[in-house]
C-alpha cells in the first residue's frame, strides 16, 4: 500500500511541476524591437501601422505589406511609402501570429488611429529597460542641430615681479595683476 501511495505522490508532483512551468514561461524580446517600435511592451510580434495598412515582424525584421494583392515580406518599404515616417508613425502591437490574414479587422479596429501622431517609441525612452537596447554599432548616427563650443583654458603664472608669463595663444587679454 505505501508502495502505491508513493507512487502516486511522485506522479501528482511531477504534473504539479510541469504545470508550474508551464506558467512561468514568459518572453521577453525588447532587445530585437526596433528603435522606432513604441514603449511599454515587453514582447511584440507584430506592429500594425495603420497609415500604410503594413506589418512589420519584429523578430523576422521584415515589414509585410500587400503588393498585387497578395501579402509580401520585405526587409525595407516599397518606394510608394518613401514619404511615410517611420518614426512618427502610429504603431499598434499586435501579438497574434499572421495578424494580415485578419486584415480587415485590424484595419477596421484601428482606423481611428490613421494619422495619429506623439506616441513616445523605444530611441527617445528614459525608461532604463530600453537603455542598451541597441549597440551603438546598429545605431543611426542621429544629427541634431547643436553648437559645438570648444572652451579652452588659458594657464596664466606671475614672476615675482607680477608680471604675466601666459602659455598659449597670448593676446594681452590676461586676467592676471598688470604693471
Amino acid at each position: 500500500m505505501k508502495k502505491v501511495i508513493i507512487t502516486a505522490a511522485i506522479f501528482l508532483s511531477c504534473i504539479a511541476y510541469k504545470t508550474a512551468s508551464a506558467q512561468v514561461s514568459l518572453s521577453i524580446n525588447i532587445g530585437s524591437q526596433p528603435e522606432w517600435g513604441p514603449t511599454g511592451y515587453d514582447h511584440a510580434d507584430y506592429y500594425y501601422m495603420p497609415d500604410i495598412d503594413t506589418y512589420y515582424d519584429v523578430p523576422a525584421h521584415q515589414y509585410v505589406y500587400l503588393e498585387n494583392n497578395s501579402w509580401v515580406r520585405r526587409a525595407s518599404l516599397p518606394p510608394r511609402y518613401s514619404n511615410y515616417n517611420i518614426y512618427n508613425g502610429y504603431k499598434v502591437v499586435v501579438n497574434e501570429p499572421r495578424p494580415w490574414v485578419h486584415a480587415t479587422t485590424y484595419r477596421t479596429k484601428y482606423a481611428g488611429y490613421r494619422g495619429r501622431t506623439g506616441q513616445t517609441i523605444i530611441r527617445d525612452s528614459r525608461d532604463v529597460k530600453y537603455r542598451n537596447h541597441w549597440s551603438n554599432s546598429n545605431r543611426p548616427v542621429r544629427v541634431e542641430n547643436r553648437t559645438v563650443v570648444k572652451h579652452t583654458t588659458k594657464i596664466v603664472k606671475h614672476d615675482n615681479r607680477g608680471n604675466n608669463k601666459g602659455h598659449g595663444n597670448d593676446r594681452g587679454h590676461d586676467r592676471g595683476h598688470r604693471d
